[in-house]
């Protein structure tokens, strides 16, 4: 090679560093950028000819390439915005770009996009959007089922339409009844004193009309039918268009025979001075304290079915002046479902109803109020009536040669022939609250900007060494 090659050996190793500098410096730049994939510097030799066997070459010139980082994940860090994400493990967010906005509404670009850069937020339209203008893509959930539907993610939007109201079909009921209940009229000795009141102008036994409507106890009958029952919990119930209807439970022991116990179960229709409650029908308990059969109040305006031993079904009913239910139709009644054994009859010195819990399935119209990610990485709203739903599930696309992505702005990557198709089906986990920071470290790029420039130097002092050589060798002739 000679002096001519050694200079072209040490410009090509400042071209080089340069290039390392470069990746260094902007490496630096984005060392507080959410997502970014730092860009180390592969170095690699160009061997000169000049002979056959190692003897007779010479170290020849050198080239710089950039070396990705993509699989080298940075700190997670927490963060208080419900819609920030991080990924723990492999994998990208799918995104695309806004092509265009047309009659109020964005449209989007063909194209797709892969980062790491999980700060996204819900812009005026729903879009989860990130800071360098990337929307997010996911698969919608089916409603009924819970699964994502279709093959291919769209982009993510929020409704922001109030959820509908609920009825309530079915309330869950569970208590243990005292085998005697200590009533107001219960003497402390006398089981039969603490049965339903059946004497004059009172709550009739089992089976008879109940009062003037024969749909509930009223007027006066209401003092000895609150003296000779007991309360068995309350539960907050929705009709059709959302308004509540509370429905408060009493248990009132109509028989003590030893094997077969009947109570009856009444329910509060709250306010009607002429129809305070209703009787739903009796239960009788076997021995063991389990239910042994249900038999429904034949004798009302309210229709009240039974399925075996699981539950008392009733159509329309009017609590407090608004009616839940409707009339003769079977898929609007309200269900009191005692399924899994959950009514029993035990002694129980307290003479009261024990292990109350009651639950419904209705609900109020309700205003969205926060959206957020959960831990299974799915779009999660929140609504003003306690209710959530799950409206999007967050996919991540893995590559089979990740490294071969191309980089584009906004810490972002485009797949490449080289890279393969994104695989949708893996990847790790989304961590909400969380945002991954950039892999480039400062301590380390100062480390390598250390031996770059050093590294520079050197060359530039073999540039400066030749040229004071070939001076040496032009002297020669003078």
């Amino acid at each position: 090679m000679g002096i001519y090659g050694a200079i072209n050996s040490a410009v090509s190793g400042l071209s080089a560093q340069a290039t390392a500098l470069e990746n260094i410096s902007g490496n630096v730049a984005n060392s507080q950028t959410v997502g970014f994939k730092r860009l180390d510097t592969t170095f690699s030799d160009l061997v000169s000819g000049g002979g056959s066997t190692q003897a007779d070459q010479v170290s020849g010139t050198t080239y710089a390439t950039s070396r990705a980082t993509n699989t080298i994940g940075g700190d997670i860090s927490s963060n208080d915005v419900d819609t920030y994400m991080a990924i723990n493990g492999e994998g990208y967010f799918v995104v695309t770009q806004a092509a265009d906005f047309v009659d109020g509404s964005t449209t989007f670009a063909d194209d797709t996009f892969y980062t790491r850069a999980g700060d996204f937020e819900v812009n005026k339209e729903g879009y989860f959007v990130n800071q360098s203008g990337y929307y997010l893509k996911g698969f919608p959930l089916d409603p009924t089922t819970g699964n994502p539907v279709g093959d291919n993610p769209s982009v993510i939007q929020i409704n922001s339409q109030p959820l509908a109201a609920n009825s309530t079909t079915t309330v869950n009921y569970q208590a243990s009844l005292p085998t005697v209940p200590d009533t107001t009229n219960y003497d402390g000795s006398d089981a039969a004193t603490a049965l339903l009141n059946t004497g004059a102008n009172s709550p009739p036994a089992t089976g008879a009309n109940l009062g003037a409507s024969d749909i509930a106890v009223g007027g006066t009958n209401e003092t000895d039918f609150l003296a000779t029952s007991i309360t068995g919990g309350s539960v907050t119930t929705y009709n059709s268009n959302g308004s509540e209807v509370p429905l408060n439970i009493r248990w009132a022991k109509i028989d003590n025979t030893a094997g077969a116990e009947v109570w009856s179960m009444y329910i509060d229709t709250g306010g009607d001075a002429t129809n305070e409650y209703y009787k739903i029908g009796d239960v009788t308990f076997d021995g063991n304290g389990d239910i042994s059969t249900l038999t429904p109040n034949g004798a009302g305006a309210v229709t009240v079915t039974n399925t075996g031993t699981e539950s008392f079904t009733l159509d329309e009913i009017t609590v407090g002046g608004v009616t839940a239910g409707t009339a003769g139709n079977a898929a609007d009644s309200i269900t009191i479902s005692f399924a899994n054994g959950s009514l029993t009859q035990f002694a129980d010195p307290d003479g009261i109803a024990t292990s109350v819990n009651l639950s419904q399935n209705g609900y109020a119209a309700g205003e969205l109020t926060n959206i957020a990610i959960d831990e299974s990485g799915r779009v999660i709203a929140s609504y003003s009536n306690n209710q959530t739903r799950a409206l999007y599930e967050i996919p991540l696309a893995t590559f089979q040669a990740e490294q071969n992505l191309r980089r584009v702005d906004g810490a972002a990557f485009a797949a490449t022939s080289d890279s393969g198709d994104a695989d949708l089906s893996g990847g790790g986990a989304v961590i909400s609250n969380a945002l991954e920071l950039s892999n480039a470290d400062i301590a380390d790029e100062f480390s390598k900007l250390i031996i770059t420039q050093q590294a520079y130097s050197a060359n530039s002092r073999i540039v400066t060494s030749a040229d004071e050589m070939l001076d040496s060798a032009l002297n020669m002739v003078r």
